[in-house]
């Protein structure tokens, strides 16, 4: 059995997958108590680009210039994710934006506030589901979504040739 979409439903589809992708890590980090790191921070942007593309998509009578932009959001989306993945593992050395190493070591109560507002290292995996890292699974869903967008992306353009 194929499962079959039509654009309006895929717009509201990546809708919600981006709700609830941003509402689960706004949950992970202020109910849970987990630190993002930078990198997790930016990896964040995507999906909210991706609130706005869908809204406009849905709306919108040119539907194939949107999901072209929403597979070219989440192809960004799965870079930014795949190279954390890759920090994580080794793969990669950390950029100097994800260390905090620019603290003035004269002034002590910049040392104390920089303590308290530290992010974690991007290289640190602080928080798993089913062993994966919340980066991993980004990969895996921004690669998937940026697949499906471009696969439907063409499917779509050769019906209406």
């Amino acid at each position: 059995m194929r499962l079959k979409l039509n654009l309006e439903k895929y717009f509201l589809l990546i809708f919600f997958t981006s709700i609830f992708s941003l509402l689960s890590a706004i949950y992970i980090e202020f109910v849970l108590d987990q630190k993002p790191c930078k990198l997790c921070l930016y990896q964040r942007i995507p999906y909210i680009i991706a609130i706005f593309i869908c809204f406009l998509g849905f709306a919108s009578k040119n539907k194939y210039k949107w999901l072209f932009i929403l597979s070219l959001t989440f192809a960004l989306s799965a870079i930014i994710s795949g190279y954390h993945v890759g920090i994580e593992n080794n793969i990669f050395s950390e950029y100097s934006g994800c260390s905090n190493r620019s603290i003035d070591l004269i002034n002590k109560d910049e040392i104390l506030k920089s303590l308290n507002n530290n992010l974690p290292s991007c290289k640190d995996v602080n928080f798993k589901i089913l062993g994966l890292s919340l980066a991993t699974i980004n990969l895996f869903i921004s690669a998937l979504i940026s697949i499906y967008s471009i696969k439907l992306f063409i499917n779509e353009k050769n019906k209406s040739n």
